[in-house]
């Protein structure tokens, strides 16, 4: 049976059969829970998102050596998803690239942001025949990928993981955008509990979570590698941004502001190159070329 190993360091490996002096625990793959944030290394305190300030995004790569990828690396995010660059790709079939399942979850408070933790195998996501495990989701305000030029209002941020032999894990996040307008139904489950944890690292429990309702509906993504957008912006990330625009109500943004930060977006880094594509369904029943 697929195991999974959950180190001291908070790090998820597959069980090779190998010794592993640092192993706290194994548990099948049913059973996998995550409740750690990989994503986000280290505190939000550490670093912030006020240009004017020395903490601010153009020093992130100054701050530590761990974090020079935020000052040199390449294949940064976020980027602007510009129509004049992307490769279409058509998919046949419908775009139901996730199988999610309700699961326990919990909210934390991250310092500049907000997480929603699932307690346990809360489905995942197939990206080329690898399936990467739903482990957590947060907001960032205003959003931090474009389209076109235009920045969003919200941007949630969906992450997965995929346990490799060699300990590491590969990463895949989906990025979904937000303009104002109704409230966003699943943030209106959450606002109670959000309020709840004002300090740093305060967590409580919210019960059974169908992540299933934060992509509903979709059918055209965009598709590119980039990094995480904050320290220590880990690149080898495959990005997700899917193409339709949700609403969300100021009062819901305006909650994040008042309870976290006034903003926590990263700028726009360079493409430098990068193939970004686009999918899409094709229309039924009409001839391809």
């Amino acid at each position: 049976m697929l195991k999974l190993l959950f180190y001291s360091s908070g790090r998820v490996g597959l069980d090779t059969n190998m010794p592993t002096p640092d192993a706290k625990f194994s548990v099948s793959l049913q059973a996998w829970c995550s409740t750690s944030s990989p994503v986000h290394v280290g505190s939000f305190l550490e670093f912030g998102y006020d240009k004017k300030s020395a903490k601010g995004p153009q020093h992130w790569g100054d701050l530590k050596e761990e974090w020079s990828a935020c000052k040199k690396g390449k294949t940064q995010s976020p980027i602007d998803l510009s129509t004049n660059r992307v490769e279409l790709i058509p998919k046949l079939g419908g775009l139901k690239y996730w199988s999610y399942k309700p699961q326990h979850a919990t909210v934390r408070n991250m310092g500049n942001i907000v997480q929603v933790n699932w307690v346990g195998d809360a489905g995942s996501i197939e990206i080329n025949g690898t399936h990467f495990f739903l482990q957590n989701a947060h907001w960032h305000w205003p959003a931090e990928h474009t389209i076109n030029g235009r920045r969003y209002d919200l941007e949630l941020h969906i992450v997965h993981v995929s346990p490799q032999p060699d300990g590491t894990n590969k990463t895949a996040v989906i990025g979904v955008l937000y303009k104002y307008g109704s409230p966003d139904p699943f943030l209106s489950k959450l606002g109670k509990d959000i309020l709840e944890i004002p300090e740093k690292d305060d967590e409580k429990s919210v019960g059974v979570i169908d992540p299933s309702e934060m992509m509903r509906g979709s059918k055209m993504y965009y598709r590119y590698m980039g990094s995480l957008t904050a320290p220590p912006c880990t690149q080898g990330i495959i990005w997700t941004v899917d193409k339709k625009i949700r609403t969300v109500s100021r009062g819901q943004v305006k909650l994040f502001k008042d309870a976290y930060a006034k903003e926590n977006a990263r700028p726009l880094q360079p493409i430098n190159q990068r193939e970004i594509q686009l999918y899409f369904q094709m229309p039924k029943n009409k001839p391809q070329y």
